[in-house]
């Protein structure tokens, strides 16, 4: 009999989960052929003897930074998951909203039982016309009670299956908050790297352009030079001395923020590595977009979010609807021990009370709008986050591409510039040419230096970004 009960009573909980609240499932979204206003080719262009292939419709790769092939990168990333206070905060907010919901589940999925003892003293008044006009006495008593409300209309079952589509939700953000910090970590090394290089061969522009406004100070005092032209390279060294303190500060801020990343206080930032430690991946996988909706944490949060709001508008529908509750008690009472002991001292009650909300000001309809509104407000962001991710993808793409593109114009600008300064060297051993030309020529060479160094780490960055976006291999 109790398991005919107990099945009636989750069928009929089953069957008000369909008629109450709105449909449960994501809204049809574009599956576009391709990401990007044009299609991405097989592969990217070449660069530094790489030409990326794009595997389209390949799997994921779950720890992506090991495709980098560097073990101190592989270090510093696994440090950070392990000792980030962010993402060490996020496991505990969702071990907290997982026990919520057993707490939740245990309340309305299971029997109240309680057990009370009471014992009292009290005073309380007598007929004025007897002796003695008032009376003492002593009450002792013991139950256990116990109660139980039927979830006929489901109004329990959507409430709780709301809360664990929310659990789920921060299951999917605690992930989706993983793979950001284990990008974070990976740009934030690799644009520590770059940034480094920058430096010195800033640096180094710098005191070529002391050097050479020196040399033109000294043929100016000698009248072999302009006043203008002085002036000039003096302005010229200023300015190139200008931009090293804001590139040092930046340097450095990188190194600060990957500190706190892998859980270290600022002055324990690690040293930065080179960017030829780093080696670019020839492959990357790129997942079509329908199978992208079901691999990216952030977008199967979204999902979570729209199925509990769902639920939420269910379970404020479903609770206008009658309910039961059953009450029974048993135990022990009396007005000394010799009764709360003996046979005269049982006591019990059996009660069924069914609740009808009749008038709540509006407050149950006005609850209703709200969690249909807030469904639709989760439908809204559902569709807004697949399209965010559809458009990260496509500049991802891009960007790899173009990417290679100018690090191989870049490359184009620093093998001319090496050349014009060996060249410039050459003429002034010889004699031919003066020695501040050949510091132009020095001063050029290091400027396209950083221009490479700045397009390398943009295509190793862009190629991290890529991998993150793919999302989880299902």
């Amino acid at each position: 009999m109790k398991s005919a009960i107990a099945m009636i009573v989750l069928a009929t909980a089953l069957s008000a989960c369909t008629a109450f609240g709105p449909d449960r499932r994501p809204p049809k979204m574009p599956q576009p052929e391709h990401y990007a206003v044009e299609s991405q080719p097989d592969k990217t262009a070449a660069a530094d003897g790489v030409a990326q292939q794009v595997a389209l419709g390949a799997r994921p790769v779950p720890d992506w930074w090991k495709e980098f092939g560097s073990d101190d990168l592989n270090a510093l990333v696994e440090e950070g998951l392990r000792n980030s206070p962010s993402y060490a905060s996020a496991k505990a907010t969702l071990k907290a909203a997982r026990e919520q919901l057993r707490g939740q589940i245990g309340d309305n999925l299971f029997p109240q039982v309680d057990l009370e003892f009471s014992p009292s003293r009290q005073r309380t008044l007598g007929f004025p016309s007897l002796p003695p006009p008032t009376f003492i006495e002593n009450i002792f008593a013991a139950q256990a009670k116990a109660s139980y409300t039927f979830d006929f209309f489901g109004a329990a079952f959507l409430a709780d299956r709301a809360l664990a589509g929310q659990v789920k939700q921060q299951a999917l953000q605690l992930e989706a908050t993983r793979r950001a910090l284990a990008t974070n970590i990976v740009v934030a090394t690799i644009n520590a790297a770059s940034l480094a290089e920058q430096v010195a061969a800033t640096e180094q522009l710098v005191a070529l352009g002391e050097e050479r406004a020196r040399q033109i100070a000294n043929r100016y005092k000698l009248g072999s030079a302009s006043r203008d032209e002085m002036l000039s390279s003096e302005q010229d060294a200023a300015n190139a001395a200008a931009t090293l303190p804001a590139l040092r500060a930046q340097a450095l801020a990188v190194r600060h923020a990957q500190a706190v990343l892998l859980g270290r206080s600022p002055d324990a930032a690690p040293p930065p590595m080179k960017l030829s430690d780093l080696k670019l991946p020839e492959t990357v996988p790129v997942s079509v977009p329908s199978e992208l909706l079901h691999q990216r944490p952030d977008i199967l949060a979204a999902e979570a979010a729209l199925r509990a709001a769902a639920d939420e508008a269910g379970a404020a529908t479903a609770s206008m609807f009658p309910s039961l509750t059953l009450k029974a008690a048993y135990g022990r009472g009396g007005f000394d021990w010799s009764t709360f002991t003996s046979p005269q001292g049982a006591i019990w009650s059996v009660a069924g009370t069914v609740t009808q909300p009749l008038f709540h000001g509006g407050a149950l309809f006005a609850r209703r709008r709200q969690y249909q509104a807030n469904y639709e407000a989760a439908v809204g962001q559902y569709k807004q986050t697949v399209l965010s991710a559809f458009r990260t993808v496509a500049d991802t793409l891009v960007s790899l591409d173009e990417d290679a593109n100018t690090l191989t114009q870049t490359q184009r600008a620093e093998a001319a510039a090496h050349a014009a300064n060996s060249d410039s060297e050459a003429r002034y051993k010889l004699g031919a040419t003066a020695y501040y030309a050949t510091l132009t020529a020095g001063q050029q060479y290091q400027n396209a230096r950083v221009q490479v160094v700045r397009a390398r780490a943009s295509r190793l960055a862009d190629t991290a970004a890529l991998f993150d976006a793919m999302g989880n291999p299902q």
